[in-house]
């Protein structure tokens, strides 16, 4: 279900909610960030790679230190153990606002607050050939060595929450450039973002989380951390793919009018991303990038792959193997649960979020060896860093909130030698990897 009708089940559903006066986010910046000196002298590269649609529990189940459960309950009652499920199932499960109610189950006078964290059997998801239960499962650990090989070299955090409760892609993807989406919910019914017309059109929510009937165009004039770092004269580059639409081009920044206007469109929104490695090895790594993948790479389920985590392994490889190694941090997130069941309760913040728990992976010479850290982060954590390590202001709510990742560095330490992710694919075969040209997620 999308665009009005999914608008009007929604409206329908939460009229009579009322709660706390917390006031959507209204596009002012924050105050200064204090920059964080010793990491300022070491780190002088800051990427950030956006895969798609996993729990934290779905993802990284069984990781030793780091919480995860093996079953689940529904609505009923019943504890379910969780199955394993393999990354390239060709079909999705739900993952926007109704999706995200269902599943926190909530008790709270807000809808999404103090989730009971038992309502995935609620969620819609696959209808053809499907096994029971089909959210509530985890992904094989033969499919995700490599992100584990990752995890016991450097850091992960296994209390990192979406900014967003929404639990859509767009919305998440605002998050980590801007700190904020305005008071947008879910997904515009057409292209992502500008050139769309009417169906870029998105829905808007009040600070009671109800969804509201009037929309805008998501196509806004937010401060990003790209315009920071242009006033800064700090270079930073989009990687993404190039997708079968009316655009063409699946980013963020499509939705940032000033920049899909503008100068950084051409200069610094780039395709196809495996462009990446020629930079990394022609030596044009730029001070901050994101970069998202194909549709195969991503993780999304439905895509019907399961090459995304060499592919996250090939990104950390290109650096290990660099001269980057020693200035450069990386964060390593999936934008939104995707569906999948997931036991932690995410805490009420503000009107939009927080968000299902995900994975982040952080990876540097500086990184702590095989750390589980349990700090909680959010999105707004590797804004965060990115704006201490260059001394950029914060931009929104999210930034100016989150706790830093602090706790997952040691710069008083030298530089560890990089040890190669062992992967089942290489950095070859991302370069010479087919075109896909499927939106990695459509909300």
């Amino acid at each position: 279900m999308r665009g009005p009708a999914l608008t009007a089940f929604l409206v329908a559903a939460l009229a009579s909610c009322s709660g706390g006066a917390i006031t959507p986010y209204n596009g002012t910046a924050g105050s200064a960030s204090s920059v964080r000196h010793v990491s300022t002298t070491k780190i002088k590269h800051v990427i950030i790679v956006v895969q798609e649609n996993r729990s934290f529990n779905n993802l990284f189940y069984g990781f030793p230190g780091a919480k995860t459960v093996k079953y689940g309950f529904d609505t009923s009652g019943n504890k379910i153990k969780l199955q394993p499920i393999p990354l390239e199932v060709h079909w999705d499960a739900e993952h926007d606002s109704r999706g995200f109610f269902a599943a926190c189950n909530g008790t709270g006078s807000i809808p999404g607050t103090d989730c009971q964290m038992n309502g995935f059997n609620k969620e819609w998801s696959c209808v053809i050939s499907c096994p029971p239960n089909p959210t509530y499962a985890y992904v094989p650990h033969s499919e995700t060595t490599p992100l584990f090989a990752i995890a016991k070299q450097y850091v992960l955090a296994d209390e990192m929450y979406a900014s967003n409760f929404d639990a859509s892609s767009f919305i998440s993807h605002q998050y980590i450039i801007a700190g904020q989406a305005k008071s947008a919910v879910d997904y515009p019914w057409g292209d992502w973002g500008c050139p769309g017309g009417k169906g870029d059109n998105i829905n808007m929510v009040d600070a009671q989380r109800n969804i509201l009937s009037t929309y805008e165009l998501a196509c806004w004039n937010l401060t990003t951390l790209g315009d920071e770092l242009d006033s800064a004269a700090l270079p930073w580059a989009f990687y993404t793919s190039p997708v079968n639409s009316a655009d063409g081009i699946w980013s963020a920044y499509q939705a940032i009018k000033h920049i899909y206007y503008g100068a950084d469109w051409k200069k610094d929104v780039i395709t196809p991303q495996k462009k990446f490695f020629a930079d990394v090895s022609g030596g044009k790594l730029r001070a901050v990038s994101w970069i998202t993948p194909t549709c195969a790479n991503s993780d999304h389920s439905g895509c019907g792959s399961n090459t995304g985590p060499a592919w996250v392994a090939s990104i950390v490889n290109a650096i290990g193997g660099s001269k980057y190694w020693d200035s450069t941090a990386i964060f390593i997130f999936w934008d939104d649960y995707g569906g999948w069941y997931d036991s932690e309760p995410p805490a009420y913040v503000d009107y939009d979020g927080l968000g299902i728990r995900v994975p982040l992976l952080i990876v540097s010479a500086y990184a702590k060896k095989g750390r589980v850290s349990h700090t909680h982060y959010e999105h707004g954590t590797i804004l965060k860093f990115v704006e201490e390590t260059f001394g950029l202001p914060a931009m929104a709510q999210s930034d100016s909130r989150a706790d830093p990742p602090d706790d997952a560095f040691d710069f008083n330490k030298p530089p560890r030698k990089f040890e190669k992710i062992p992967s089942p694919l290489d950095i070859d075969y991302f370069l010479h990897q087919a075109p896909d040209l499927r939106p990695p997620d459509t909300e």
